[in-house]
C-alpha cells in the first residue's frame, strides 16, 4: 500500500511514522493538494489530505486517471473534497472524532483569554509594565451562551459552559432529543438572546455564511463571537464592518474563510495580500489563531491512528465503517457501508 499524505507538517509525519507498519509505503509532500500538485499522487494508491488541501472535481478526475482508490482526510470536515463527484470514481474516508476536548478546550481559552485580557497582560508585564489600566473584563457566570451545533464537540463544549454556570441555548437542525440540551427552534432566537455565541458545526450550503450583514443586525450589541469550527460559516467582511460599527463586542477566530493560502505558513517578514484578515488582526478584541485548535496529542495520535485503521480496513474488507459515500444521500451514515461497497 503506496500513500501520498500532503500539506505534511513536522508533527504530522513525526505521529504517522509511529503508527505505519511494514505494509505501508508513505511519502510526505509539503505541498497542499490541488490542481496544480495532484500529479504528485502518481503511482500512489491513495492520497491522505487535511483541511485546506482541494479535492475538487478536476483533481478527483486526475486521481482517478492514475489509479487512486481512496482520498483520506486526516479531520472530521469533508467541505474541501466533492463527494458527490468522487461517488463511482474514488472511495473517501474521513476521521469522524479525533478529541472534541481539544477543540472545545481551544475555544473556552480564547474566550478566556479575550474578556479578561489575558493576551494584553501577557505583552505588559514581558515589558514590566504592571498596571490595570483597559484590563477590566467580566465574568462568564450568568450570561447567555448560544451554541450552534451540538455533535460530539459541540456537546464536550457546552459541558464546560455549564461549569462556568453560563446559560446555555442551543440551536441545531437536527437537534437531538433526551440530550438535557436547552434547543431553541429558530436561529433567530439565539442570535437575539446570546451574549456569546460559539460555533461547532460542519460547513454546509446551510451553514455558509450564518454571520452575514443580515444577521448581525440581529445579535445583541457587543456579542462575542466564537469560531474554532470552518472559516466560511462567518462573512469576514460583515464581521469586519460589525467590529467597527461596535455590534460585534469581540471575535475569537481559530479558522478564516480564506485560510488555505495563508494559515500554517510563517509570513513573519512578509506584506499579507488579504486586507480582511490584516484589519482583523489589528483590531484589539479580536484574537486569531491558525486552525490550531484540534492540535494536542492525543488528538495527533487518534487522527494518525484512525486514518491508517481506515485505510487498512478498506485494504483488508473492501469496506470502511467511516467511508463518506453520497450513494443513498446520507454522507456520514451510508447504509451500505456495514454490508457491502458503495460501488
Amino acid at each position: 500500500m503506496k500513500l501520498a499524505l500532503f500539506d505534511a507538517k513536522q508533527y504530522d509525519i513525526e505521529t504517522f511514522e509511529k503508527h505505519i507498519s511494514d505494509s505501508f509505503q508513505i511519502k510526505f509532500f509539503e505541498a497542499k493538494l490541488n490542481e496544480d500538485t495532484v500529479k504528485l499522487a502518481n503511482g500512489f494508491d491513495g492520497v491522505c489530505i487535511f483541511v485546506n488541501d482541494t479535492a475538487n472535481a478536476k483533481v478527483i478526475d486526475a486521481l482517478f486517471e492514475t489509479g487512486v482508490k481512496f482520498i483520506a482526510l486526516r479531520c472530521a470536515g469533508y467541505n474541501n473534497v466533492d463527494v458527490e463527484y468522487a461517488y463511482k470514481k474514488t472511495h473517501v474516508f474521513h476521521v469522524p472524532a479525533y478529541s472534541p476536548y481539544a477543540v472545545a478546550e481551544h475555544t473556552i481559552a480564547m474566550l478566556l483569554t479575550s474578556v479578561r485580557r489575558i493576551h494584553k497582560a501577557y505583552n505588559r508585564t514581558k515589558d514590566f509594565n504592571f498596571s490595570l489600566n483597559g484590563l477590566k473584563g467580566f465574568d462568564l457566570h450568568g450570561k447567555t451562551m448560544g451554541v450552534v451545533g451540538t455533535g460530539k464537540i459541540g456537546k464536550v463544549f457546552i459541558d464546560i459552559c455549564n461549569g462556568f454556570g453560563l446559560n446555555v441555548i442551543a440551536y441545531d437542525k437536527y437537534p437531538q432529543l433526551n440530550s438535557g440540551i436547552n434547543y431553541v427552534q429558530r436561529l433567530d432566537t439565539l442570535f437575539e438572546k446570546s451574549d456569546i455565541i460559539s460555533f461547532h458545526c460542519p460547513l454546509n450550503e446551510d451553514s455558509f455564511h450564518l454571520i452575514n450583514k443580515d444577521s448581525i443586525d440581529k445579535l445583541k450589541k457587543g456579542v462575542i463571537i466564537l469560531n474554532t469550527s470552518r472559516g466560511a460559516i462567518i462573512d469576514s467582511e460583515a464581521l469586519l464592518d460589525g467590529i467597527k460599527e461596535r455590534k460585534i463586542g469581540a471575535a475569537c477566530l481559530d479558522v478564516y474563510e480564506e485560510e488555505s493560502d495563508i494559515f500554517y505558513n510563517d509570513y513573519s517578514g512578509h506584506i499579507i495580500d488579504d486586507d480582511t484578515l490584516a484589519r482583523l488582526i489589528t483590531m484589539p478584541n479580536v484574537l486569531v489563531t491558525s486552525h490550531q485548535a484540534y492540535l494536542t496529542e492525543e488528538a495527533l495520535n487518534n487522527i494518525a491512528e484512525i486514518t491508517v485503521e481506515n485505510i487498512k480496513e478498506f485494504e483488508n474488507e473492501g469496506v470502511c465503517e467511516n467511508e463518506l459515500c453520497y450513494k443513498c444521500g446520507q454522507t456520514e451514515s451510508c447504509k451500505s457501508q456495514k454490508c457491502k461497497k458503495c460501488f
